[in-house]
């Protein structure tokens, strides 16, 4: 098995569910291409290249007004997609913490059933020592709970 074949099995299935959501989105699956383009290493290099080919080629004088309004422009769509990809890291945590809520929830309940059928085990214990002990004719005292 490769490795992502492992990683796509072990997503977690509320983070499957929550993916599946966002990728019903054509927005959705843009804004995510976008990020994962702009935060790749390529990303980098074809800006280097662009700027030495628009530095060489004497695109334009000194001091790159019109390069330095693109690079500006640029930077404003960058960060509004830094935010789009922090909000959805966001909301994978907010489902992650939502599952993991639901599961205390269920824990909690099964963890006050378990002390409720403890309670009757123990009521039912000393019935039978308190009972065993009058058969016998001993006045011992219960176990201690």
């Amino acid at each position: 098995m490769n490795a992502p074949a492992v990683a796509a099995e072990a997503r977690h299935p509320a983070l499957q569910r929550h993916q599946e959501k966002r990728h019903a989105s054509v927005q959705n699956r843009v804004a995510d291409r976008i990020t994962d383009f702009a935060g790749s290493m390529v990303f980098v290099y074809v800006h280097i290249l662009w700027f030495v080919l628009w530095i060489s080629f004497r695109v334009e004088k000194f001091p790159f007004g019109l390069l330095t309004m693109i690079v500006s422009l640029e930077a404003i769509f960058l960060s509004t997609f830094v935010m789009i990809s922090q909000n959805r890291a966001d909301g994978k945590r907010q489902v992650l913490a939502d599952a993991q809520w639901q599961i205390v929830q269920a824990e909690e309940a099964q963890n006050e059933q378990l002390i409720a059928l403890s309670t009757q085990i123990l009521t039912l214990t000393t019935a039978i020592h308190t009972m065993t002990n009058q058969m016998a004719g001993t006045k011992e005292s219960p176990p201690a709970s």
